[in-house]
């Protein structure tokens, strides 16, 4: 390469960095519209006014007396109960989940353990929300009682234990506010990216963006088998828990 080309390519280089740094120092310092992004502008949403009455854009999966968002696991009518503003489970009826599915999505859920307490350990106010019907956050009466912690209420199930006991008395409504996080898988059915969920049980924080493992096994470790979209699911644990005001947005 002769001098001249050499001298050539040093001016240019020289040029370009005086012109990025110049770019810089007025972007950092001197003009505030070039760290304003316009796009995309959010889509408005309405929220609930009180008592966690839901947001405009959420599908409303209970409000007290319509049940045509679930279904029996089977495909039949749901055959809990649901009388005065409450879904209470019907023992030994099975699980009822939504005719929709789910992936992404926040959900608001309220529920309360029978007034009378009956058993102790898993076997007091038991019942479960499944996500993707796959992925449980446990729902348990642990205001008095004694368990193992990753099986406790707000668990997830087996797998996180919660960050605190934040449960009200047997017969008090509590609320679950819960952000979930669906797992992805390739083309060959790889997990690349696992679930994650975060709760908030009655306001308090008892999971913190928690990486689910894998499907919610009652023997043996989660497993991850590919999936999509699924249905929520709430569990029969043969105790007659009830739940109300239920919704969700799609993420």
């Amino acid at each position: 390469m002769t001098d001249k080309i050499i001298l050539v390519v040093t001016f240019i280089a020289f040029m370009t960095g005086c012109k990025a740094s110049k770019t810089n120092t007025i972007a950092e310092s001197n003009d505030p519209i070039a760290t304003e992004v316009w796009k995309p502008v959010p889509i408005k949403v309405t929220p609930g006014a009180f008592n966690h009455l839901a947001p405009s854009d959420a599908i409303i999966l209970y409000n007290g007396s319509d049940l045509n968002e679930w279904q029996q696991l089977d495909g039949r009518e749901v055959t809990w109960i649901s009388s005065d503003n409450e879904l209470t489970v019907k023992s030994k009826s099975g699980d009822i989940r939504t005719k929709q599915s789910f992936g992404d999505c926040q959900l608001h859920i309220e529920w309360k353990s029978p007034n009378i307490i009956e058993g102790e350990g898993q076997n007091r106010g038991n019942s479960g929300i499944f996500f993707q019907d796959r992925y449980e956050v446990q729902v348990l009466d642990n205001f008095d009682n004694i368990t193992y912690p990753n099986g406790q209420a707000s668990a997830i199930y087996k797998q996180s234990i919660p960050l605190v006991n934040a449960c009200k008395q047997p017969g008090a409504w509590q609320t679950y506010d819960i952000i979930y996080k669906a797992p992805v898988f390739d083309k060959s059915g790889k997990k690349v990216s696992s679930a994650f969920v975060t709760v908030m049980h009655n306001g308090v924080l008892t999971q913190n963006h928690v990486e689910i493992k894998g499907t919610t096994e009652y023997i043996g470790y989660p497993k991850n088998i590919a999936h999509g979209a699924a249905p929520i699911r709430l569990q029969d644990h043969n105790s007659a828990v009830g739940y109300r005001n239920i919704w969700i947005r799609k993420l």
